[in-house]
């Protein structure tokens, strides 16, 4: 029995006592970041996240300038305010824009959170927002004429779908174009071909400055109004469509 505790008592010895130590792959929590419980939901994000906005109560709670005056059973900082619509607020310190779902409905409520929180730019932002989704619930009319003093003329008062037009004739372009031609942009509203339409028999073609082939004016206009039936748009009057085509019309009018 006495040999076998001096056994024992040498093999501990020989041990390496580094083993014993905790394991230093373990690693601490990162000061870095800081989980908040927001009305009785937990988000995590880094300190500089939240010090975004200088002089915000969330940059003065990670900066530790306003000392945590409550926290859960956790220890996390516990903020009184509504947590759901708190992730909206994170994702605007994280990225720098406002994106909401088409369907949301608490814009009120999300406004008066960005105030308490005193994030001034997420005010701005929901602003906008706001006038961006009053544009879009009003009529959108698009007219499309084709005259031959004037040339081809698009004229939407959607913007959003004279990028979709520019996409397009650029993918259609018989040329390769890095994007669309300068020429043919007036605004953000109206693209119009003046100035730049040659005509051969059969049919009329359009030109950049330096003579660069684009395509057809036949098609060109085929392509506007494919897209805007694909937008939703409806035709609500046209103008000399005597040959029974819409691209043979000199003026086509849609509403959405």
């Amino acid at each position: 029995m006495e040999w076998n505790l001096r056994r024992m008592d040498s093999e501990l010895r020989q041990i390496n006592t580094d083993l014993l130590q905790p394991s230093k792959s373990i690693k601490k929590p990162s000061s870095g970041t800081i989980t908040l419980n927001v009305g009785g939901f937990l988000y995590a994000a880094h300190r500089t996240t939240l010090s975004r906005h200088q002089g915000s109560v969330l940059e003065e709670l990670a900066s530790g300038r306003k000392p945590i005056q409550h926290t859960d059973s956790m220890g996390n900082p516990f903020i009184d305010r509504d947590g759901p619509v708190f992730r909206h607020i994170l994702n605007f310190l994280r990225t720098g824009d406002l994106q909401l779902p088409d369907d949301f409905r608490e814009v009120g409520l999300l406004r008066g959170e960005a105030e308490f929180y005193r994030l001034s730019g997420l005010v701005e932002a929901i602003s906008e927002w706001e006038g961006m989704r009053a544009a879009q619930r009003e009529p959108a009319f698009l007219e499309v004429t084709d005259e031959r003093s004037q040339g081809f003329k698009v004229y939407c008062s959607d913007p959003s779908f004279i990028d979709k037009i520019k996409g397009r004739l650029v993918q259609i372009s018989k040329s390769r174009l890095d994007g669309f031609p300068e020429e043919f942009e007036v605004s953000s509203n109206v693209i119009q071909f003046r100035h730049f339409i040659k005509s051969d028999p059969g049919s009329r073609l359009v030109l950049k400055q330096d003579s660069t082939f684009l395509c057809t004016l036949e098609c060109l206009k085929l392509e506007t109004v494919m897209l805007a039936l694909k937008a939703g748009f409806s035709l609500i009057s046209s103008l000399d469509s005597s040959k029974g085509s819409v691209v043979a019309a000199e003026a086509l009018h849609f509403v959405k």
